[in-house]
């Protein structure tokens, strides 16, 4: 029949000894101590060639970024003025123009708060500080803002229904005169 093979695993284990003793290379062990002294020598060379390569791989992207950075703040700093359409046309106030021509009393608001808002980056452009448009236009020179008073009269319309709401009582005639006097600002400095 079948003869039982048993695996002597001790046997195994004696020849890795053994082997590992000298008995699988014929070298002594002054040269196998030499030879691994060499490769330990070769390894610490490679390994201090790879740090000096990363070190300059980390300087190099840092400085990358810091450039990048800089850009980036360049960039992102700028403020960009939204361009006019051909023929002079402003697209804004070509979007508040439409909103007067509408019959509804809420497109009017709009138009008026669109109005102002524009009012509010002209100043700002200007150089003139404040919270807000009114003191903005506290601070304006009347010697250098012809149109001041006009600019006064439209911000006020503009608080009216920011304040009041729907309640505000705001009919075509008041919308056409308000934006009228935005308009004759924005004229003034160029803006449309």
């Amino acid at each position: 029949m079948h003869a039982a093979t048993q695996i002597n695993i001790e046997y195994f284990f004696r020849l890795l000894y053994e082997c590992f003793r000298g008995a699988c290379i014929p070298i002594n062990t002054a040269e196998l101590s030499a030879l691994l002294a060499q490769i330990w020598i070769w390894i610490t060379v490679i390994g201090y060639i790879i740090s000096v390569i990363g070190l300059f791989v980390i300087i190099y992207s840092t400085v990358r970024l810091f450039e990048l950075r800089e850009r980036e703040e360049k960039y992102y700093s700028t403020v960009l003025v939204s361009p006019e359409a051909p023929g002079g046309a402003h697209p804004r106030w070509e979007h508040i123009q439409s909103l007067v021509e509408d019959a509804s009393p809420s497109a009017w608001r709009e138009a008026i708060i669109e109005a102002d808002i524009m009012l509010d980056d002209m100043l700002t452009q200007q150089g003139y500080i404040g919270e807000g448009v009114g003191e903005k236009l506290k601070a304006a020179d009347p010697g250098h803002f012809k149109t001041l008073q006009d600019a006064w009269e439209a911000h006020k319309v503009r608080n009216q229904i920011a304040h009041e709401g729907s309640s505000f009582d705001l009919t075509e005639s008041l919308t056409r005169r308000t934006i009228a006097r935005f308009e004759s600002v924005l004229h003034e400095f160029k803006v449309i």
